[in-house]
C-alpha cells in the first residue's frame, strides 16, 4: 500500500528496439508463461480479425514487446488472482499510424500505471487487456513485462469497439475513470470523470499528445475482473497465431462465413483519424456473392462494418464483428482501404453473450454506431 502522494518506487526498465529472436536459451518458458518464444504466435493471432492496424506502427510495437521480454510474463486467470488484486487494463488511445510517426520513449507504461497507483493509492497486482487486436494484444503485455506483474488471460471485449467505454467491463458496472494517459512527449494527464463523458476528454487530450497515448484504466478488485473478463483470449491468440492453426481458433464464440465474392462498389468514406472520433463519415462496400445464390451484399460501416445486408436484407449487424478477409494474402481488409476489384470473404464473429442483452446492445450495437434501427 501507498499512500496517495508517495510515488510507488521505479520499476521502468529500458526498452531499446531489437528484432524479435528466439527464446534466449533456446528453452521454452513454462506453460502459463509468455516468453520471446510465444511472442511471434501471440502478435500472429492478435491480426487475424484486427482492423486499423498500421504496418508501421505494429511491428513497432511487436520490436518494443521483444525488448521488454527478457523475462518471461506470467499469464493468469482472474479467479486465481487474490479477491482484492488491484488489475489495471492496459490500451492504446487514438491513431496507430501516429503511433509509428510519434515513436514511444518506453517509459509510457510505467508513467501511466504510476499515476494511476500514486491517484488509489494501491499497488497494481496485474495488467490485463482492454482488447486484443494488434498493437493492443501487445501492449499490455509490455506493460505487465516492464512492471514485473502477470498478465491476465482474457480482455474487455472478445472483440474490438472503437471507443473506450465499449468494453464489458463498462457493461458490468466498472468505469474506465479514473483513467491515466502517457503520451510520447513525457505528457502524463489523469482523467476524472462520469463513465460516459470519459472518450468525450479523452479526444482533444489525445490530439495534444500527437495523436496516441497509453492510458491505464478501468482500476478494479480481482473479484470484478473475473465477473466482467472475456476470459482465456489471449491463450486463443497465442493458439491460433501458431503455424497450421485455424484462424477460427481466436475467435471466442466461433465464426461465421457469411459470403465470398468481389467487391463491385465503395461508396462514401469513413475519413482520416477515424479511430479518433465516432460516429465517422458513413460508407458503404458492395460485394457480388461469386457462389450460391450470386446475392449482392452491401456492408455498411463507421468506422468499421456494422451491418450487412444481402439482396436487402438483414443478415449481420454490431454488436456482432463483420470483417473482410483478403483472398490475396488472408489479411483483415480495412473499411479505408476497400477497393473495387478486390477478392474477399466476409467473415461474422458472434459477440460475447453480454453484448446481446438489452444493455450490450445499447452500448455496441447499431444505435451505438449512429445507425437508426
Amino acid at each position: 500500500m501507498t499512500t496517495p502522494g508517495e510515488p510507488p518506487p521505479e520499476r521502468h526498465r529500458p526498452s531499446a528496439y531489437r528484432p524479435i529472436s528466439a527464446h534466449q536459451d533456446g528453452v521454452a518458458p513454462e506453460a502459463g508463461m509468455i516468453g520471446q518464444a510465444e511472442l511471434a504466435a501471440l502478435a500472429a493471432g492478435s491480426r487475424l480479425f484486427a482492423t486499423g492496424a498500421a504496418e508501421s506502427s505494429f511491428h513497432l510495437t511487436l520490436d518494443w514487446a521483444d525488448a521488454v521480454l527478457d523475462k518471461p510474463v506470467r499469464l493468469v486467470a482472474a479467479t486465481d488472482l487474490p479477491p482484492d488484486t488491484l488489475c489495471v487494463a492496459i490500451t492504446l488511445v487514438g491513431s496507430t499510424t501516429a503511433l509509428g510517426e510519434q515513436l514511444p520513449g518506453g517509459g509510457e507504461p510505467t508513467r501511466a500505471v504510476q499515476a494511476l497507483e500514486r491517484r488509489l493509492g494501491t499497488r497494481s497486482g496485474a495488467i490485463v487487456a482492454l482488447n486484443l487486436a494488434a498493437e493492443n494484444a501487445l501492449l499490455p503485455l509490455i506493460t505487465a513485462a516492464t512492471l514485473g506483474l502477470p498478465l491476465v488471460d482474457g480482455d474487455g471485449t472478445g472483440r474490438v469497439f472503437p471507443l473506450v467505454e465499449q468494453t464489458t467491463y463498462t457493461l458490468g458496472g466498472i468505469s474506465s475513470a479514473p483513467l491515466a494517459l502517457a503520451g510520447p512527449g513525457e505528457e502524463l494527464v489523469l482523467i476524472e470523470t462520469a463513465p460516459d463523458r470519459v472518450e468525450e476528454t479523452l479526444r482533444p487530450v489525445v490530439l495534444s499528445f500527437g495523436g496516441w497515448g497509453l492510458a491505464a484504466c478501468y482500476p478494479m478488485r480481482a473479484a470484478d475482473l473475473a465477473r466482467t473478463l472475456v476470459p482465456g483470449t489471449v491463450s486463443m491468440l497465442m493458439a491460433a497465431g501458431r503455424p497450421g492453426a485455424l484462424r477460427s481458433a481466436a475467435a471466442p464464440y466461433g465464426v461465421r462465413r457469411l459470403c465470398a465474392g468481389r467487391i463491385v462498389a465503395v461508396e462514401g468514406s469513413s475519413g482520416h483519424g477515424a479511430d479518433l472520433a465516432m460516429p465517422s463519415v458513413p460508407s458503404s462496400i458492395v460485394v457480388e456473392e461469386s457462389e450460391g445464390l450470386g446475392r449482392l451484399v452491401r456492408l455498411e460501416a463507421h468506422n468499421e462494418i456494422v451491418l450487412a445486408l444481402a439482396d436487402g436484407a438483414a443478415v449481420a449487424m454490431a454488436p456482432d464483428q463483420i470483417c473482410m478477409i483478403s483472398s490475396a494474402d488472408g489479411m483483415v481488409v480495412d473499411v479505408d482501404k476497400a477497393e473495387p476489384g478486390m477478392a474477399i470473404e466476409v467473415l461474422v464473429l458472434p459477440a460475447a453473450p453480454a453484448w446481446h442483452t438489452d444493455e450490450g446492445r445499447a452500448l455496441g450495437g447499431l444505435r451505438a454506431f449512429g445507425v437508426p434501427l
